[in-house]
């Protein structure tokens, strides 16, 4: 069994990874990606058309995902409440992969969610590949690993820590790890 990366793995300048092992069975993981009030709980609610080529609307509510109160970085404050982002399949093999465009542009990034089964639980692969430069992977590697702690808090059982106060510190470590350079 390979190593399991709970921080994000910087695999380029445009793509992380993560992996969560997580209590299963599979399809119970599969859910938690794809139906909405699931997912809801720990990253967006939106109906997804779980098929190659169908999309999905999904409304970020990140003030709704723990119970603390916390007040919203002026970083994201435009994101306040519930923002969309919209999604288009590329792949979707249930209930092992889930592909998907990042956005409504050809351009924009692609997330890889891969369930592989491991006794009891469920190894869970996030990729986040063509991160437009470096800002946006700090980001991003933050926000996913914020995101997959909080699935694996609801899939034990426990409650989430605050998201924005675990996202900043979380964000500041990948800024460290993250190298500088020309974004070109």
């Amino acid at each position: 069994m390979s190593t399991l990366h709970a921080d994000g793995e910087i695999i380029d300048r445009q793509t992380v990874r993560f992996e969560r092992l997580l209590p299963g069975p599979i399809e119970r993981v599969w859910a938690y990606l794809t139906e909405s009030e699931k997912r809801r709980k720990w990253l967006a609610s939106g109906d997804m058309d779980l098929r190659v080529g169908g999309r999905a609307a999904l409304r970020f509510n990140h003030s709704e995902l723990t119970p603390h109160q916390e007040v919203t970085p002026e970083k994201y404050r435009e994101y306040n409440g519930s923002s969309v982002v919209y999604w288009e399949f590329t792949r979707c093999e249930p209930p092992r992969l889930l592909a998907a465009r990042w956005g409504e542009n050809a351009e924009d990034s692609e997330v890889t969610f891969e369930l592989q089964p491991r006794g009891n639980h469920v190894l869970l692969t996030v990729t986040h590949r063509r991160l437009a430069d470096r800002d946006f992977m700090v980001s991003v590697a933050g926000g996913w690993h914020v995101h997959l702690d909080i699935l694996a808090d609801h899939l034990n059982g426990r409650v989430p820590p605050p998201f924005w106060a675990t996202h900043a510190r979380l964000a500041a470590e990948y800024g460290k790890r993250i190298p500088a350079g020309d974004d070109s």
